[in-house]
C-alpha cells in the first residue's frame, strides 16, 4: 500500500483497513472453495463450531456492526446472536448472507472520511472511536477466518491448497 503525498494518516488507515478486509475475505473464500458440504458442516467436537456456523456468525456480526454504523449501536436489536450458532440454513443461504455482510462493510468503509475516525460509535452501549471499532472488527474477522482455514486444512490434509506461503516453500517468496 503506497501512500500519496497528500494522504493523511486517517486516509492511509482507511485504505489499509479496506485492503486487509479484502485480503482476509479472499483468504476465507479460497478456503471455502476447498470445502464440500460435509466439510462445511463438520464440527471437530461438540464444543467447536463448524465452518457453517463461523460463516453464519460472521455474516450476522457484519450485518449488525456495519448497518447504520455511525448512527446506531453496532449490536442491533434484531440480531439474534445465539441463533447464529445453530445450523438451520443451507449453504447457499449462508453464503448469500456472507456476501451481503461484506458488501455492507465495504460500502460503509467507502463512505467514511479520516474526520470520521475519531467520532464515537457504540457496540453494546460501549463507546469507542470509529478507528477502534474498525480495528476491533478486523481482528475479530481475522480470528474467525483463521478458524475456517484451520478446520479446512485439518479436513483436507495433503489436498489442502495453502492460503499463503506453503510449508517448505518460503525461499520461493523471498525477494532478491
Amino acid at each position: 500500500m503506497a501512500k500519496t503525498a497528500t494522504s493523511t494518516v486517517g486516509e492511509e488507515f482507511l485504505a489499509v483497513a479496506v485492503a486487509e478486509f479484502e485480503r482476509y475475505k479472499l483468504m476465507a473464500e479460497r478456503a471455502l472453495e476447498q470445502l464440500d458440504d460435509a466439510d462445511f458442516r463438520h464440527r471437530p467436537d461438540e464444543e467447536s463450531n463448524s465452518v457453517h456456523i463461523i460463516v453464519k456468525h460472521m455474516a450476522g456480526n457484519m450485518r449488525s456492526r456495519w448497518t447504520d454504523f455511525l448512527t446506531t449501536d453496532g449490536e442491533k436489536p434484531g440480531r439474534h446472536r445465539d441463533g447464529e450458532f445453530v445450523e438451520e440454513e443451507d449453504r447457499a443461504q449462508i453464503m448469500e448472507a456472507w456476501h451481503a455482510g461484506w458488501s455492507g462493510l465495504f460500502d460503509t468503509l467507502a463512505g467514511l472520511s479520516d474526520a470520521d475516525l475519531l467520532e464515537t460509535v457504540y457496540i453494546r452501549n460501549q463507546p469507542q472511536s470509529v478507528l477502534y471499532a474498525i480495528a476491533r472488527q478486523l481482528t475479530h474477522y481475522a480470528h474467525h477466518i483463521g478458524q475456517i482455514a484451520y478446520i479446512g486444512k485439518h479436513l483436507k490434509g495433503s489436498d489442502w491448497k495453502s492460503l499463503s506461503i506453503p510449508k517448505g516453500r518460503s525461499a520461493d517468496y523471498v525477494s532478491r
